[in-house]
């Protein structure tokens, strides 16, 4: 860590005002201070002084967050392998069912397992398509307006898949015009 950190501190001043990478400020200083932690404290009241500010509480909300995608993709399985059972099928189609029969896993709802990967991809695809997007913009806002980069675009990107029911079309889109298509 303290390589990283003398390599940081010997490149900031490229980054700093009149830099030869001035206009890459923000996206350098999120990386140092998404790395070692932030070099900016507050020293006046009525703040609490401590190693926390604002970008450490959101990694902390982050983490809280965890556990709620782990039920979120849970019960996405769980209810799309009940259905998949009251349909009478075995395995869903399209892509979904290619990954879970190389993995080979069951679509049984009794299966805590097979319901945790199956709604994973449900979930995973629209996480990362607003994982992307979010932080896309946020680089391109924050470069624009030569802000400080946040990591509140985690928290929104982890937020919004959560809100969105699980048959969202995501970038790959797909057939719509059969429930079972719906379910896999």
């Amino acid at each position: 860590m303290k390589f990283l950190n003398t390599l940081l501190q010997k490149t900031a001043p490229l980054f700093n005002k009149g830099g030869r990478f001035e206009a890459w400020y923000p996206a350098f200083d999120a990386l140092d201070s998404f790395l070692m932690g932030s070099r900016h404290t507050t020293d006046s009241a009525p703040h609490v002084r401590d190693a926390m500010d604002l970008k450490r509480i959101m990694i902390l909300v982050v983490m809280a967050l965890i556990p709620c995608v782990f039920m979120a993709m849970w019960n996405t399985g769980y209810q799309a392998n009940l259905a998949l059972q009251g349909l009478g099928l075995t395995s869903p189609a399209g892509w979904r069912g290619t990954i879970m029969a190389a993995l080979q896993v069951s679509c049984t709802p009794d299966d805590p397992l097979a319901n945790l990967i199956h709604g994973s991809l449900f979930f995973l695809p629209i996480y990362l398509v607003s994982l992307i997007a979010g932080g896309l913009w946020e680089v391109i806002f924050n470069l624009g307006r030569g802000h400080e980069m946040s990591e509140a675009f985690l928290v929104t990107s982890l937020l919004f898949p959560l809100t969105l029911p699980p048959t969202v079309p995501s970038l790959a889109g797909g057939s719509r015009n059969q429930l079972r298509h719906h379910l896999c």
